[in-house]
């Protein structure tokens, strides 16, 4: 079991509880799936460069990536139906945990300038943030990489309120700011 899973059992949960007060503790919040979405449209013209998104994508989230298609063309954005335009990776259970581990405690104080992500949820209970460099995972192999490329990373929760979402992230480890980090024991 992962040490983040250990934690959010026996320390997360019950700090959980008490904060918010819920009457069941089948209530508390919980991380359902890690969602990462890489838009790869500048490099959908080259197949060589989509494999090398897939392999970094691979790399850094430990399972094979789904290749997402256009539904419908638009001429507009030179954009036909069926073409290549991202890649996605769901990581849930033991991966996902180890995911969200290796990224508050790696990956954000390798982030330039950081600061601290926003506390801004989708009003639903989940929380997405962008990063702009897949560079600073350090199982990206610098000397492999042809362009820089960002992705989104999606936390969906069981939070019903924006408020728990962004609580239990912070005690996940996530940077927010204008929040106190708590430190992974």
């Amino acid at each position: 079991m992962s040490r983040l899973k250990e934690r959010y059992n026996s320390q997360i949960k019950q700090e959980l509880l008490k904060k918010f007060g819920f009457d069941n503790p089948m209530k508390t919040p919980k991380m359902v799936k890690v969602v990462i979405n890489m838009g790869i449209a500048e490099a959908s013209k080259d197949k060589n460069s989509i494999q090398d998104c897939v392999k970094e994508m691979t790399m850094l989230s430990g399972q094979k990536p789904i290749i997402t298609k256009a539904k419908v063309a638009i001429s507009n954005f030179k954009l036909r139906e069926n073409q290549p335009i991202g890649i996605k990776v769901t990581l849930r259970g033991l991966r996902m945990y180890e995911f969200i581990d290796r990224f508050v405690n790696i990956v954000c104080p390798r982030i330039r300038d950081f600061r601290g992500f926003t506390s801004k949820c989708d009003g639903m209970g989940n929380y997405s943030l962008g990063i702009d460099d897949q560079q600073i995972f350090p199982e990206i192999n610098l000397d492999q990489v042809k362009r820089t490329q960002g992705m989104h990373i999606t936390f969906v929760t069981t939070a019903e309120k924006d408020e728990e979402c962004v609580e239990l992230l912070r005690l996940l480890g996530v940077p927010f700011k204008n929040l106190p980090i708590t430190v992974a024991a």
